[in-house]
């Protein structure tokens, strides 16, 4: 455990966008997607669980799709990210991921024994795939359908009835704290922010385009980045330092790891030499 002085790097955004039916959530992850690849489609990825819509919108340009078929468990979910990752995409769509959270529905009703303890099997699937998500070395735009939420108060008469408070998304409660931004798109296409670190787009109501993924991508790359703390891991002149640089750098261990390992030998080498003189000196 250790204080260290706060930096922005440059991110990965991880963004929900929920909505009824025909609202238009693929359509609009499109663009944006679009826009969070620089204008290159071809490097964007259509995790498919919607029965072929994705391939609705081929003439937008050439992103690539991955089909799933039922049942649609989180394990299906995370090898499709992981073969986008392996091929090089930087913007992955996942639409929809509540059939993800239906699936784990219906398997929980399947397992025999207690119910509230089966849930912590439930738990554990579930944060396998948001932690695929958020730990993805890409930007990730997850659509999820909306559904009418009901709350139970009481009438005049003092009887519990079940009322109408709006609509939720098709996926576990708190789902919504996982992400950067949340945009909900209502019938009329308009999408409001539910969410939004970044602060771009709070209080607006506006339509998704390429421009809002081209807003986000600056706001992204507006950070330290990979090559930066390469050329820092190079000018670290003790070990100490070095482990500092690994210490804050923690989201890029990874992809890191052998510049670090050829900079610890670097000063392990030259402090050896160093010793070995000054013994020759005394």
């Amino acid at each position: 455990m250790e204080l260290r002085q706060s930096e922005r790097q440059q991110a990965k955004i991880k963004i929900a966008v929920q909505g009824v039916s025909g609202a238009g959530k693929t359509y609009s992850s499109l663009l944006m997607a679009k826009g969070l690849a620089n204008g290159d489609l071809s490097k964007v990825a259509v995790i498919d669980t919607e029965n072929g819509s994705a391939d609705l919108y081929a003439h937008l340009g050439s992103y690539k799709v991955v089909r799933l078929k039922p049942p649609f468990s989180p394990d299906k979910y995370i090898k499709a990210i992981d073969l986008c990752l392996t091929n090089g995409i930087s913007t992955i769509i996942i639409d929809s991921m509540s059939h993800s959270w239906e699936y784990l529905l219906s398997y929980h009703s399947t397992l025999k024994g207690n119910s509230f303890t089966n849930w912590s099997l439930i738990t554990k699937l579930q944060e396998e795939l948001i932690n695929k998500i958020l730990q993805a070395d890409a930007h990730v735009i997850c659509t999820m359908r909306s559904k009418e939420a009901y709350a139970i108060k009481v009438n005049e008469k003092g009887k519990h009835v079940p009322e109408k408070i709006g609509l939720k998304p098709i996926q576990r409660n708190g789902i919504s704290y996982e992400f950067t931004m949340v945009f909900d798109i209502g019938i009329t296409h308009l999408a409001r922010v539910i969410k939004d670190r970044s602060n771009l787009f709070l209080e607006k109501e506006f339509i998704i385009s390429e421009n809002t993924g081209t807003q986000i991508l600056e706001w992204c790359n507006n950070g330290t980045t990979l090559d930066d703390v390469r050329a820092k891991i190079t000018t670290c002149n003790s070990l100490e330092e070095l482990r500092q640089l690994y210490s804050q750098y923690e989201y890029w261990r990874t992809s890191l790891n052998e510049d670090f390992k050829i900079r610890k030998d670097t000063i392990t080498l030259l402090q050896n030499k160093t010793s070995a003189l000054n013994g020759a000196t005394c």
